[in-house]
């Protein structure tokens, strides 16, 4: 999901670099730590999380084959918690956080009636080298999301860069444990990334991505706990491979996927004819970010497995008569299909709820986030069409179906908002 400038000149200066955080702040130096990106964006990988969502009200079933099996309400965001344990269900956790973002956006909204961008405050001498730190962030978003980066040259000029500036960030931030350097790795080095995120907001960028990023974030009512937490879902990678439940990996998910919701609804926007409260469209951002984390998982699960990663609830393999030896050895049996069935399930069912809410968006960033649903969701569709052979065949969208859905998905983005208040969390 990231590439960015932490690999700038050999292996171990890249790493030297990175750890050091000691960059350069005058633009010669900025420029050529900018060219030497270009050599690493053409080297293309599978992203972690996929563009932006919403919903309104969504639940999610455990799938253990009881009726009754445990439907909990999917919220949004949580605080990361050191010791790695999970004291109290992920759906909490994550609702803790998704109040205080959307507080940020009401009390703006209270005040402006919309959420307003600031206006530039110029430092003479640096507008151009923000322009070109922008420039960049478009350059990435471009070759590593075309689909998604298209649908965001329909936004404003400042929600476009905005997007384009978290898109990068998190990128950057998941190459960290899962880019060509991941083994050099630590977590001190996550340590100081964090850090370096902090200055970042406190208006301290240490190269020009980061003050695309730090621009954005002064500019938008967007808070730092997604981007911390993002990096706790990097910590947990560090650490651990297995997941004993859905809990415990619907919390990975929104780590590494659903933070994206949080952390971009406030630069694209709600539809100032929605009448959903913040809450719930906050509530919302998370239902697309889990369905595409699923969808990574369930497609990748040979690729994952060639690791030593099983990204599955082992609760769930158990009760399927599954185990972590079936998965590496790669058998597609009976047992494996019902078990993916069940999973695929559960994908759609936040797929499904996700899409109830794309339309309390702004109606200028409506189509990326239909084309990312619309798209992603086949993936499930080429899952089942491989005869649940995720182990030796990766399931794609081809492009005459990605031609498809991108007309689709603009008609889609042209219908306004709901009139009626989600069932959850009315204010």
């Amino acid at each position: 999901m990231s590439c960015a400038l932490l690999y700038i000149v050999s292996p171990n200066a890249e790493i030297s670099n990175f750890l050091s955080y000691g960059l350069p702040d005058n633009s010669s130096s900025i420029r050529a730590l900018s060219s030497s990106f270009d050599g690493r964006i053409k080297g293309k990988k599978k992203s972690r999380w996929s563009s932006f969502s919403l919903n309104s009200d969504l639940k999610y079933s455990c799938l253990s084959g009881s009726n009754n099996a445990g439907n909990f309400p999917v919220l949004s965001s949580l605080i990361a918690n050191p010791a790695g344990e999970i004291a109290i269900s992920s759906e909490q956790r994550v609702y803790d956080v998704v109040l205080k973002q959307a507080a940020l956006v009401k009390e703006q909204l209270r005040s402006t009636g919309q959420i307003d961008v600031k206006p530039d405050i110029v430092v003479p001498g640096t507008l151009s080298l923000m322009n070109e730190a922008y420039d960049r962030c478009r350059e990435v978003c471009a070759e590593y999301a075309k689909t998604f980066y298209l649908g965001t040259l329909l936004m404003t000029p400042e929600r476009r860069k905005a997007i384009w500036a978290i898109y990068v960030w998190c990128r950057r931030t998941d190459e960290l444990v899962d880019g060509p350097n991941a083994s050099h790795i630590t977590p001190t080095a996550l340590d100081r990334w964090e850090s370096r995120l902090e200055d970042l907001f406190a208006g301290r960028p240490y190269d020009m991505l980061d003050a695309a990023l730090s621009d954005t974030v002064a500019k938008f009512p967007v808070d730092i706990q997604p981007f911390k937490d993002m990096i706790e879902g990097m910590r947990l990678d560090l650490k651990k491979s297995r997941y004993k439940n859905f809990d415990e990996l619907y919390l990975y998910c929104y780590y590494v996927a659903g933070t994206v919701g949080l952390m971009s609804v406030p630069v694209m926007g709600i539809d100032p004819e929605s009448q959903a409260t913040t809450e719930s469209v906050y509530s919302s951002a998370l239902a697309l970010g889990i369905a595409n984390q699923l969808t990574n998982i369930l497609r990748d699960v040979g690729e994952d497995a060639r690791r030593g990663r099983v990204y599955l609830p082992q609760d769930e393999l158990m009760q399927a008569g599954l185990s972590d030896e079936d998965i590496f050895a790669g058998r597609v049996t009976d047992k494996w299909r019902n078990f993916m069935k069940k999973q695929i399930k559960r994908a759609r069912m936040f797929f499904d709820e996700a899409e109830k809410g794309v339309t309390q968006l702004s109606s200028a960033s409506r189509w990326p986030v239909w084309a990312s649903l619309l798209l992603y969701r086949q993936i499930l569709d080429e899952i089942e069409a491989n005869d649940y052979n995720n182990f030796t065949k990766r399931a794609y969208v081809s492009k005459a179906k990605k031609i498809v859905a991108l007309p689709v998905a603009y008609a889609r983005s042209m219908v306004g908002s709901s009139r009626t208040t989600p069932r959850l969390l009315k204010t």
